[in-house]
């Protein structure tokens, strides 16, 4: 959905922020009179001719009760996003380091367009935040609610499944299950996806054997994460007709190091890294039987580290900088 901004005019000041490169404009709108408009946003994020950006983030009062703020997260091309665990990493940092949160509470809760996250952070010297420990909440895993629309794959859906351990809640033993929908690339092969949704939608395809894919799916040198052509897959893939809300698309290898993983971002393109579909690979490939249930993920940008807990929750850790301020002309 985009925005409906009619724009604003004048000078304002902004911060530029990121986790693991994947950046963001913020601008402090707690008195709520910046309505951006699509363009405006487009033109922010230009990496040639504006700030650049992977998106636009505005302070705003929180609404719910209980929380500190609301994360108002727009993505470079105007259309709004649900969440986002590297904005929202960005966001606590924001607001603890300018003192609208008080920096020795060490905790938060940010109200996103997902529900409330609750956050845990540490800060430096300065007391300056460092780095931030996100509860992500559940993965939602039923197709309709990710959404997916298997009717759309090339072959039927298949379900991956894992069995939980006690959960701690009430003593019974779970079990989980996501929908992965195979489907195929132009000019070949076929790519198996898992989806999950971490408030926002996610396609997760994790490769076991690069060498088995075709060459034109890479850039050149050997066959492998690094030089899989994540533009063109991934932009063919988020818009696809089995995501009738598009999707973030991510591609991910595990071995022992933790979770190898690139991503091509909904209304984005490929970002240095992505905390949602962090989570959500992770998720995925515990349930696929290829990682344990608490991994690092390692991104473009760094790395991040994630757990999904007994409680069903997943829970990420990472940092948060601030790039540079100064002031734009809208």
């Amino acid at each position: 959905m985009e925005i409906t901004g009619a724009g604003v005019a004048g000078r304002y000041p902004f911060a530029k922020l990121h986790g693991l490169g994947n950046d963001f404009v913020f601008f402090d709108d707690r008195d709520e009179t910046m309505d951006v408009s699509v363009d405006q946003v487009k033109r922010l994020c230009d990496r040639r001719f504006g700030i650049g950006a992977d998106g636009v983030i505005l302070v705003r009062p929180a609404r719910l009760e209980g929380c500190d703020g609301l994360m108002y997260y727009i993505n470079a091309d105007g259309t709004l996003a649900q969440m986002c665990g590297n904005g929202v990493r960005c966001f606590a940092k924001y607001v603890v380091d300018r003192g609208i949160v008080d920096a020795a509470r060490g905790n938060l809760t940010v109200e996103t367009l997902a529900g409330p996250r609750a956050i845990r952070f540490t800060v430096d010297e300065a007391g300056r935040l460092a780095t931030a420990q996100v509860d992500m909440g559940a993965p939602v895993l039923e197709a309709a609610e990710v959404p997916l629309n298997a009717a759309a794959a090339d072959e039927a859906a298949t379900v991956v499944a894992e069995e939980r351990a006690t959960h701690p809640c009430d003593g019974q033993a779970r079990s989980c299950a996501a929908t992965a929908l195979t489907l195929a690339y132009p000019g070949g092969p076929a790519f198996t996806f898992v989806g999950v949704s971490m408030g926002n939608p996610h396609a997760v395809c994790l490769i076991d054997d690069w060498e088995a894919l075709p060459a034109h799916l890479f850039k050149g040198g050997e066959k492998s994460l690094e030089t899989f052509d994540v533009d063109a897959v991934g932009a063919y893939f988020e818009s696809h007709s089995a995501f009738p809300e598009k999707t973030n698309v991510e591609f991910a290898c595990v071995d022992d190091s933790g979770i190898a993983m690139r991503v091509f971002e909904r209304g984005c393109g490929e970002t240095m890294a992505c905390g949602t579909g962090a989570c959500a690979t992770l998720v995925a490939a515990a349930l696929t039987e290829r990682s344990e249930r608490e991994n690092d993920v390692h991104l473009r940008g760094g790395t991040l580290h994630i757990l999904w807990d007994e409680t069903d929750h997943v829970i990420m850790t990472g940092p948060a900088d601030e790039a540079f301020i100064g002031e734009v002309e809208l």
